[in-house]
């Protein structure tokens, strides 16, 4: 599973998307809000993000964060890297938070290490091509989806 953080950072970041064609620029409150993410977690959720070149912030009545990159340019991979999560299902076959194994005298001959790594390498694979504007158009067609089927 992904981090709690990494899915709010994720939220934060659609909804920063959404308004991007407008260069507009949303307060915490306001993310916070909509996202329905508690307000002191999303404060240091935004700061990791600024820190990691994904947003950008602006004080002032007409303040408030905006992404510094288009929806486009930014992938689920890099969020969920940035705001400090895993993509492997394992501490033996993650790259940045690698744990040797404690159960497995040999990963080398581990066969759930192994499956282990095609999964990590599949989940890299697909949050390295999925940005927030495909997210966002995936959406449009679930809610499209339902609709048709209420009717």
């Amino acid at each position: 599973m992904i981090p709690k953080r990494s899915k709010y950072a994720i939220q934060a970041l659609k909804c920063l998307a959404k308004v991007y064609r407008d260069k507009k620029h949303l307060s915490i409150a306001t993310i916070a809000e909509e996202e329905n993410i508690p307000r002191k977690f999303l404060e240091a959720i935004l700061l990791q993000l600024r820190n990691g070149g994904m947003v950008g912030s602006k004080m002032g009545a007409n303040g408030g964060y905006f992404l510094v990159k288009h929806p486009d340019e930014i992938v689920l991979s890099n969020i969920i890297r940035v705001t400090g999560g895993p993509i492997a299902l394992l501490p033996c076959v993650s790259l940045n938070f690698y744990e040797e194994c404690t159960e497995c005298p040999h990963e080398e001959l581990c066969g759930l290490h192994d499956v282990m790594l095609e999964v990590r390498e599949a989940s890299i694979h697909i949050l390295s091509k999925t940005s927030l504007a495909d997210l966002i158009l995936r959406e449009k067609k679930l809610f499209r989806k339902a609709e048709s089927k209420r009717k």
